[in-house]
């Protein structure tokens, strides 16, 4: 049986992730902060074949101790896959005057020093695996922007340029690659206080060249792809419904 590690699992695009994973038949690791949240998915999934632990992947001392526990369920299993999910989801910062460090330093951690910190602990195990994968999960805003956006492109940025260096440097034995997901609905993966199920406008749809909103599943399906893609590494793969091949004029 395969194990996959995910953080920011509890919702959204991880939770999706980690139900995929698990119908597949992998047993699934889940980090996130919000603990109502893993405690559904605790209920949800068998206690031998998946564990959830809270832990602020930013933080170094957090990390290691949730790895410590990570090791005793592991055992001399490996870890076949590790998704680097974390990180905020409000890209608007505010205006650039208006940005204390304080809350610039909050997504770079949550996003890019947490793929850092988890992808260090993770390699004793990823080495294990006789074809282990890293997908870090960027965004198309590594490479177009909103205004007012400037923390969550330097994050994604940054993950982009460290999936490269990833891949160059743990080759062969652990390929990385990432994700840029773009429009994505997570509203029905949300914990059960959270969720939803929003209509969107035809206008919302219809830009996109696909003619829908994207869904949390596009992207774990993508996980699940680049995983069984063993001769691709180092690379982005958009999932944004083809929006970052489209010219787009207001006329």
């Amino acid at each position: 049986m395969q194990t996959i590690l995910i953080t920011g699992a509890a919702n959204g695009i991880g939770r999706a992730t980690a139900m995929h994973f698990h119908g597949l038949g992998w047993q699934v690791i889940g980090l996130d902060t919000d603990t109502e949240a893993l405690a559904e998915l605790r209920g949800a999934l068998p206690r031998e074949s998946a564990l959830f632990l809270s832990c602020d992947v930013g933080r170094e001392s957090e990390v290691r101790n949730a790895f410590e526990g990570i090791g005793e369920w592991l055992g001399e299993c490996p870890l076949d896959c590790l998704v680097n999910n974390a990180g905020i989801a409000d890209p608007v910062a505010g205006p650039l005057e208006e940005l204390e460090l304080a809350e610039w330093q909050t997504w770079i951690d949550a996003s890019l020093t947490g793929a850092f910190l988890v992808t260090r602990a993770s390699l004793a195990f990823l080495r294990r695996s006789g074809g282990a994968s890293i997908a870090n999960i960027s965004s198309t805003r590594a490479v177009m922007s909103e205004p007012d956006t400037f923390a969550y492109a330097a994050a994604k940025g940054g993950l982009d340029a460290l999936t490269h260096s990833l891949a160059v440097s743990l080759g062969p034995r652990i390929r990385a690659n990432a994700i840029r997901p773009g429009w994505i609905e997570t509203g029905p993966w949300q914990k059960e206080g959270k969720r939803s199920h929003p209509e969107h406008r035809p206008k919302d749809r219809e830009q996109h060249p696909v003619g829908r909103i994207g869904r949390p599943e596009d992207i774990a399906e993508a996980v699940a792809y680049l995983h069984a893609a063993g001769f691709v590494t180092g690379q982005r793969l958009n999932i944004d419904g083809g929006m970052t091949a489209k010219m787009i004029y207001e006329h």
